[in-house]
């Protein structure tokens, strides 16, 4: 069976896992974050950065990775303080875009969690498995967007091509 899909393995992006009490977060990073989301697992866009809520006092900061040169700048993880941990991730996690009519139809393929709009909703952000694989997945307008480890790119790319009926993983955009 063949899935109306859009699959799209994305360029790499700048990644800062941040650690600590949000309030001296935001007193060493300023505004070079979003505003922090209003509880766990959940998210927050601002200026092209998107501030992932991923547990207790735990948050991964997302950006074009253009952009990361200028916020490790604005950052400086290597003098933050000791009450607070930023560190650069960026070369460690591969996101996948998974759009079109049967997204849902993939995802369940692919994921336990429940994705249905009621329970996760377009701010909502979670930490769960895809193909097994540990994952950050959130809805994106027409679907969802997944993060996995990087070396598994090329294998979750097959395996998507394969849930979603490809014959070859050029037609899923992979």
């Amino acid at each position: 069976m063949s899935y109306d899909v859009h699959i799209n393995r994305q360029d790499i992006s700048a990644l800062f896992d941040l650690k600590g009490d949000q309030d001296a977060l935001r007193r060493w990073c300023g505004q070079s974050l979003p505003e922090f989301p209003d509880a766990a697992n959940r998210l927050s866009s601002s200026e092209g950065a998107t501030l992932y809520s991923i547990g207790r006092n735990h948050w991964i900061l997302r950006a074009e990775f253009q952009r990361e040169e200028a916020l490790l700048a604005a950052l400086k993880p290597d003098s933050a303080p000791a009450d607070i941990s930023i560190v650069r991730i960026s070369d460690t996690l591969t996101f996948f875009g998974v759009t079109g009519p049967d997204c849902a139809d993939i995802m369940s393929i692919a994921c336990p969690l429940d994705l249905h709009p009621a329970v996760f909703g377009e701010t909502t952000a979670s930490f769960t498995e895809v193909f097994g694989l540990k994952a950050l997945v959130r809805r994106l307008p027409g679907g969802f967007e997944f993060a996995v480890e990087q070396s598994f790119g090329d294998m979750i790319a097959d395996y998507l091509a394969r849930a979603s009926g490809a014959s070859t993983k050029k037609e899923t955009g992979l």
